[in-house]
């Protein structure tokens, strides 16, 4: 007689599901648009879009922002990402200091000059948590509405690895930049790249946007 076997796949079911939608990172031009309206706007809203749009920060990374996290004062300014009372990371490796470069500088500073409390953005944060879904909502609905329906605040830090990597900057500069984790046990030895090294590759993408030329 033959084996008896059951066929461990005999009962599995394949979904005909469309797989999920990828969000999509913003182009270039689009990014110069948004900083444009930013600058002209040149409110709270505005800023924390513009601080994303040159660091690829996590939201609730940029909105729980204290004042004592960034240093304007300095030969390259620069942000400080730390768990914070009312804001944790999402990671270990989420912890880092980040060039302020760009819209990113022209955002902190404004911030940072306008706020009456300790937190860059006293709008989303209070001491007991940084209210980044609330943010998520506000800055969605204006991107949807004057740069294009399917963009939201996460898609600039889509387009912040895709612009590093246009500019061919060493992918573990980028994880380290954007608070990736990354497998190679190497990476997590020493305190990492220096900002000056940071700040070199920022200025590239940065320039990226600046070469665009505003539509006829």
């Amino acid at each position: 007689d033959g084996l008896d076997i059951v066929n461990p796949f005999s009962r599995m079911i394949l979904s005909s599901a469309p797989p999920g939608r990828k969000r999509k990172p913003i182009p270039i031009g689009d990014i110069w648009q948004t900083q444009q309206l930013c600058f002209k706007k040149d409110d709270d809203i505005r800023w924390l879009i513009a601080l994303l749009s040159d660091t690829g920060m996590r939201l609730a990374e940029a909105a729980g922002l204290a004042k004592d996290n960034v240093f304007l004062d300095t030969e390259i300014p620069y942000v400080r990402l730390c768990e914070r009372p009312w804001r944790p990371l999402k990671t270990r490796s989420s912890e880092r200091d980040l060039p302020l470069v760009g819209a990113a500088l022209w955002a902190a500073q404004r911030a940072y000059e306008s706020s009456p409390n300790e937190y860059l953005f006293p709008r989303y944060c209070t001491i007991e948590k940084c209210k980044a879904d609330y943010a998520s909502s506000t800055l969605n609905k204006w991107l949807r509405q004057k740069i294009a329906p399917s963009y939201v605040a996460h898609s600039f830090r889509h387009s912040f690895r895709d612009r590093l990597r246009s500019v061919e900057c060493p992918s573990d500069i980028v994880d380290q930049m954007g608070g990736w984790s990354t497998s190679s046990i190497g990476q997590q030895y020493g305190h990492g790249y220096p900002l000056a090294v940071k700040h070199k590759w920022l200025l590239k993408i940065v320039r990226q946007v600046s070469a665009v030329q505003k539509p006829q």
